[in-house]
């Protein structure tokens, strides 16, 4: 299925930006406001990292099915509703050319076309959904079925930017020259896991790259980045930039519950905070939070 034929919650995006959001009507800050943050459902990972198959197993992802569906259900009750929720990547298991990606990619579309159509969804691609190396085949699948693979847009006076390193500079040149409240970014693999000097590892960037980029976005004014990938929540801070590595709705690598992060914006400041999936849909967003969103 492909994102036209999906239609509905799928406000794709489309040249390198999201026509959910028109810029005339948000790049002026007209008060504080909240998005929900997910990552990594991956169709198809708890199947193959029980049977220690990670690279070809993953025939099965009920779970993974009812588990977005539970994410999506609480998040629809929410009120007042979150002006996005946007998944940060690693949609499903299969790799680009392996079995089931077709299967995998049309149950998640079906799964996500239940989210509330006032609530836009921003998808971020991840290597399960490009490739470990990223070819033009397997980017132009990408934005046959999900849209555009890097993209910004603006809400209520912050700029958003989904990330791809070659399109960085263009876009925090925008984000230094431009006035908006706050610039927040998007991305699968998060700079770093908890310090900006740890030793590179498969879940993090090394460390040319994400000192690099992390000094390009404090330039910027850029004050979050916000990511997935590691199945577990993490992060920490680098001089003023808060980096927010979230666990996943799917499947769990270590002690977290599957979940999401609700994000307050502030005129002042982010504020954000991750909720168990029976948290959310049992409880709702805790009332400092909300109180937050009342601030003028």
């Amino acid at each position: 299925m492909s994102a036209a034929e999906a239609g509905g919650v799928f406000h794709r995006a489309r040249g390198r930006t999201l026509d959910a959001f028109p810029e005339e009507q948000e790049k002026e800050w007209k008060g504080p406001f909240y998005f929900i943050q997910g990552a990594d459902p991956q169709f198809g990972l708890m199947k193959a990292w029980t049977t220690g198959d990670c690279d070809n197993g993953g025939d099965e992802w009920g779970q993974e099915i009812r588990l977005t569906e539970q994410a999506i259900q609480a998040i629809n009750k929410l009120n007042p509703k979150p002006r996005f929720f946007v998944v940060c990547g690693d949609l499903i298991h299969a790799m680009p050319g392996m079995p089931w990606r077709k299967e995998q990619t049309k149950d998640l579309q079906r799964v996500l076309r239940s989210v509330d159509s006032d609530i836009p969804l921003v998808v971020v691609s991840g290597n399960h959904d490009v490739g470990n190396i990223p070819t033009p085949e397997t980017i132009a699948e990408f934005q046959e079925t999900w849209g555009d693979d890097y993209f910004s847009f603006w809400v209520g006076g912050v700029l958003f930017l989904v990330l791809n390193s070659q399109w960085l500079d263009q876009q925090l040149s925008m984000a230094e020259q431009q006035k908006c409240q706050h610039a927040i970014v998007f991305q699968h693999i998060p700079l770093f896991i908890q310090s900006i000097d740890e030793e590179d590892d498969y879940f993090n960037l090394t460390k040319p790259m994400r000192k690099e980029m992390a000094d390009k976005f404090i330039k910027a004014g850029v004050k979050a980045v916000f990511s997935g990938h590691y199945h577990r929540n993490a992060g920490g801070t680098y001089r003023n930039l808060d980096v927010v590595v979230s666990s996943a709705i799917g499947c769990q690598l270590g002690k977290d519950t599957h979940g999401v992060r609700v994000v307050v914006v502030t005129a002042e400041k982010i504020v954000h905070r991750y909720y168990s999936l029976d948290e959310l849909s049992e409880r709702g967003i805790e009332s400092d939070l909300m109180d937050l969103m009342k601030e003028k």
